[in-house]
């Protein structure tokens, strides 16, 4: 009696060619879903840098019974490096020279090296990040205090502006935000033309500036699209 159960399979051309196309197909879009999980991973780590220091200027100025920073007595350098050491977790006080809280180098996006760095209370915390300021109080004009400079990674790579480092500025309503070249016409939280109109120093080739990149991720909802 003739088996009527016939059965079906693929040929080796078929499976070869089959697997050529999941090949091409994952190589258009792993690449893809890489970035995007990347970005998404420094914009967590930013985030989170962010949450904690929101809160520790809170409780600071809860803490001194004041209305504002300023009369709270974060108004100096001095001042910012014990706030740092009391309401953060240090594992490594590099004072006034960046390394080895901070990289060595950074470059912007455009490929330019940057001449992002911290001159003041430099410090690597437990969680991983560094922070620091940048200058004196008296730089940053009528509306805000002093300026963060903020490694969410510490010294590890990519040490990129806009990927793991970041320039943050802290006003004197207690708001943090980005710096802008008009600063002392803006009070934060600035609007969303500012923060765009500041945004192509994040990736343009000019060595001296490294702003706009924070600006630009509060604009997108805590986004990376650049």
């Amino acid at each position: 009696m003739l088996n009527s159960q016939r059965r079906f399979g693929f040929t080796l051309a078929e499976v070869l060619v089959t697997l050529g196309i999941i090949g091409v197909v994952s190589a258009m879009t792993v690449p893809s879903l890489m970035q995007n999980y990347q970005r998404q991973s420094y914009v967590t780590q930013l985030h989170k840098v962010y949450n904690e220091l929101s809160q520790a200027l809170i409780m600071y100025q809860t803490d001194k019974n004041a209305v504002n920073l300023t009369e709270a007595g974060l108004n100096s350098v001095e001042a910012f490096s014990g706030f740092f050491k009391n309401y953060f977790k240090i594992v490594q006080d590099c004072g006034s020279t960046p390394t080895p809280c901070f990289a060595s180098e950074y470059k912007k996006i455009s490929g330019v090296k940057s001449n992002f760095t911290c001159t003041n209370n430099c410090f690597s915390l437990a969680n991983g990040a560094s922070i620091g300021n940048l200058n004196k109080i008296e730089t940053y004009g009528a509306n805000s205090i002093i300026a963060f400079d903020i490694d969410i990674n510490g010294p590890k790579g990519p040490n990129i502006i806009g990927r793991d480092a970041f320039y943050i500025l802290l006003y004197k309503n207690g708001m943090l935000d980005d710096w802008f070249l008009d600063n002392a016409a803006i009070v934060a939280p600035a609007s969303k033309d500012e923060r765009e109109k500041a945004f192509k120093y994040c990736t343009n080739t000019d060595t001296g500036y490294w702003h706009g990149c924070f600006g630009k991720i509060l604009n997108d909802n805590w986004q990376i699209t650049y």
